[in-house]
């Protein structure tokens, strides 16, 4: 591989990384909202014995956004669960293989099948301006289904410059290797 392709790979796979980055870190945020929000529900409804059906939603629409749009942070950080039989004992260029085709043949088929499948119910939502099912709900359901989309393209970003990083790991060590053997001639 040449270098000017690695350093696209590379400067690539940085700026996507650091875009998921900034998205995780600020949807993060949302939690101490969604904490703050609770509490606050609990206390209206066991302090003053009141509450409000859009502020108990807007716990679930919280909680929605962090799980939705946080996935790719989560993938980028290595922190979704992976059942590892022999992962663990393969080399850094065996643990690449494994990457690159997990990233290929399993992450982005599964969320082009999440995209596709998502498309018309997240239409239907948005033609009808879908709200809350409860009397005095939070009227932004369509906006809520939306994010079934934006957790898909995001955590296909998010496998893009894991591909990048798996396809520089493969390849580096190889030419590294390669100029090696010629310097030692």
């Amino acid at each position: 591989m040449n270098s000017t392709l690695q350093a696209y790979l590379q400067f690539a796979s940085t700026r996507i990384e650091q875009f998921i980055d900034w998205t995780g870190r600020s949807i993060s945020w949302l939690v101490l909202a969604m904490v703050l929000v609770t509490f606050l529900v609990v206390v209206l409804r066991y302090v003053f014995d009141t509450g409000w059906i859009a502020l108990q939603e807007s716990t679930s629409y919280l909680h929605s956004v962090v799980f939705l749009v946080g996935a790719a942070y989560t993938l980028k950080q290595n922190a979704h669960v992976r059942v590892d039989i022999f992962y663990d004992r393969l080399s850094k260029t065996g643990k690449a293989w494994v990457d690159l085709f997990g990233h290929l043949f399993i992450l982005m088929p599964v969320m082009l099948f999440i995209l596709w499948v998502s498309w018309p119910y997240v239409v239907d939502a948005w033609r009808v301006h879908e709200g809350s099912r409860e009397a005095g709900g939070l009227p932004g359901v369509y906006l809520l289904k939306s994010l079934i989309l934006i957790m898909a393209s995001l955590l296909m970003l998010q496998g893009v410059a894991l591909i990048f990083k798996a396809i520089l790991k493969i390849t580096v060590p190889a030419a590294l290797n390669e100029m090696h053997r010629e310097t030692s001639r």
